[in-house]
């Protein structure tokens, strides 16, 4: 079981708790992991990335095992702790302002 930590607004918006458990088939990757989070909660499609390029949103971020793995390819596998669902995949909305 893959472990995903979603923002408030997220959590708010699928209306699931703090943490919400999946199974993903295959390699577990940040693609799969999402690919399996949307399928499940369809109502989080083009809030976590775009609907046409799943491109990941500009102010979400996506962190595992205390390493920012936003910028990383979508394909690549994430920490084995991830994938054995010993350490949570995180979404976090990014904070900005002035």
């Amino acid at each position: 079981m893959i472990r995903i930590v979603l923002p408030f607004h997220l959590r708010t918006l699928a209306h699931v708790g703090s943490e919400v458990t999946l199974e993903v088939e295959g390699a577990v990757t940040q693609r799969s992991v999402l690919d399996a989070l949307e399928a499940r909660y369809p109502m989080l499609r083009g809030t976590i990335r775009d609907h046409d390029t799943l491109q990941r949103r500009a102010f979400l971020r996506f962190f595992a095992c205390e390493e920012d793995l936003s910028h990383e390819s979508p394909d690549a596998p994430l920490p084995d702790a991830v994938a054995l669902g010993k350490e949570p995949f995180i979404v976090i909305g990014a904070i900005a302002g002035g």
